[in-house]
C-alpha cells in the first residue's frame, strides 16, 4: 500500500504552520499532556529573585561572551521515550511572544548549542543537559529571541498516516551589548471599559514598553465607586501579552462578576517579573455592547516609595547622631579620669 501524505495546518502560538506528513504539537510551558517536560534547573545569582528568571533564560551579554544554563527534561510517560533538544528561532510580534516552525534558525539560535542533542528517558526518568550562548565577538548590539526545544517524534502507523511530534520549549530574551543591561521599563497611559455582545464587562489597559527588554506582563484589576463604599476584584489581567521595546499594546482584565455600569474607579497593577506599575483611571462601563472611550491614566507616583527613603535617611541621621554623642561623652570621661 502507499503510505497515504496528509496535509495539516496547525495553529502554533499565532503561527500558520503548514505540515505534510508529520503534525506538530509544540508549546512554550513547562509539560505536555503527553508527558515530556523541560526546565530550567537555576538563575543568575543576581536575578534569583525574579520569577521571570526561573521559567526563561534572560540575560545581558558583550560580544564574545559565553554563558551556560543546566535544563532538567523529564518523561512522566509509561513508556521510553527520546528527546531530541536544540535551539530554534522566535520573535516577539504583535505584541506575542512567537516561535518559528520546526527548527527555523535566526541568530540568536546559531549561537546556542545543547552539550547532548539527544536524550533517551526510561519511563518516569529526567536527566540534565548543558545549554551553551556564545555569542560572536562582532555581534551587534539588541535583544534577540530563541526557543529552547525538548521534542519527541511518534512515528506514523504502519501503512501510512501522520506522525506527530510534541515539543516544549524554554523561551530566550538575550540582550547584546556592552556595558550595564538596558533596564525594563513601562507606563499604564489608558484604561477603556468594555462590555461583550454576550454582556461580559472587561477593562482594557494600553501599556507603552519605554525601556530597553521585552516585557510579559501580569497583574490584576480592582474597582470601587467611592470611599467606604462598593468594592470589586481582584480581576486578574489576561497573561499572554509580550512587547517588545518601544512597542505599545494592551492587556485585558475580564469581570467574573456583573457590576453596576459606574461610575468606578479602576486601579490597575502590572508586573513583568520585578518591573512592576500600577495606574488609577474613572471608567463607565457602556450599557451596550461595544468599548468606551479610553480614559487618561494617572500613574502611580511611588510616593510611598519616596516616604520609606527619607524615613531611611531620617533614621540614618538618628543613629549617626548618637553614636558622634556617645562618643564625646566616652572622650569627656577619658578626660577627667585622667
Amino acid at each position: 500500500m502507499r503510505p497515504s501524505i496528509i496535509v495539516a495546518f496547525l495553529l502554533v502560538a499565532g503561527v500558520l504552520a503548514p505540515a505534510t506528513s508529520m503534525l506538530e504539537r509544540s508549546a512554550l510551558a513547562a509539560s505536555l499532556d503527553e508527558g515530556i517536560g523541560i526546565r530550567l534547573t537555576e538563575a543568575p545569582v543576581e536575578a534569583r529573585a525574579d520569577s521571570r528568571a526561573w521559567r526563561y533564560i534572560i540575560d545581558h551579554l558583550a560580544p564574545g561572551s559565553v554563558i551556560r544554563r543546566r535544563v532538567e527534561v523529564s518523561n512522566t510517560t509509561g513508556s521510553p521515550r527520546r528527546l531530541s533538544l536544540y535551539a530554534a528561532a522566535a520573535e516577539v510580534r504583535d505584541r506575542r511572544f512567537r516561535f518559528a516552525p520546526g527548527r527555523t534558525p535566526n541568530e540568536l539560535s546559531t549561537w546556542t548549542t545543547a552539550n547532548r542533542r539527544e536524550v533517551s528517558l526510561a519511563p518516569h526518568a529526567r536527566s540534565t543537559a548543558t545549554i551553551t550562548i556564545r555569542v560572536p565577538d562582532d555581534a551587534a548590539p539588541g535583544e534577540r529571541y530563541a526557543v529552547i526545544w525538548a521534542e519527541a517524534t511518534d512515528p506514523a502507523p504502519p501503512g501510512g498516516g501522520v506522525a506527530l511530534v510534541h515539543r516544549v520549549g524554554i523561551r530566550v530574551y538575550l540582550s547584546v551589548g556592552r556595558g550595564n543591561p538596558p533596564g525594563p521599563a513601562f507606563t499604564i497611559d489608558s484604561l477603556a471599559a468594555q462590555r461583550t455582545p454576550a454582556g461580559q464587562q472587561a477593562v482594557l489597559a494600553q501599556v507603552h514598553n519605554t525601556g530597553g527588554r521585552a516585557l510579559d506582563l501580569s497583574g490584576d484589576l480592582r474597582l470601587s465607586n467611592g470611599p467606604g463604599s462598593l468594592r470589586a476584584g481582584p480581576f486578574k489581567v489576561q497573561t499572554g501579552t509580550t512587547l517588545a521595546p518601544g512597542d505599545v499594546g494592551s492587556v485585558t482584565a475580564v469581570l467574573d462578576t456583573r457590576l453596576p455600569d459606574g461610575p468606578w474607579l479602576a486601579r490597575i497593577q502590572l508586573a513583568s517579573g520585578l518591573t512592576k506599575g500600577a495606574a488609577e483611571a474613572t471608567i463607565t462601563f457602556p450599557a451596550a455592547a461595544g468599548t468606551a472611550q479610553a480614559v487618561k491614566a494617572e500613574m502611580d507616583t511611588g510616593a510611598s516609595d519616596v516616604i520609606v527613603i527619607i524615613t531611611g535617611i531620617v533614621v540614618a541621621v538618628l543613629v549617626t547622631g548618637a553614636l558622634l554623642l556617645r562618643r564625646a561623652g566616652r572622650r569627656r570621661r577619658e578626660r577627667v579620669a585622667s
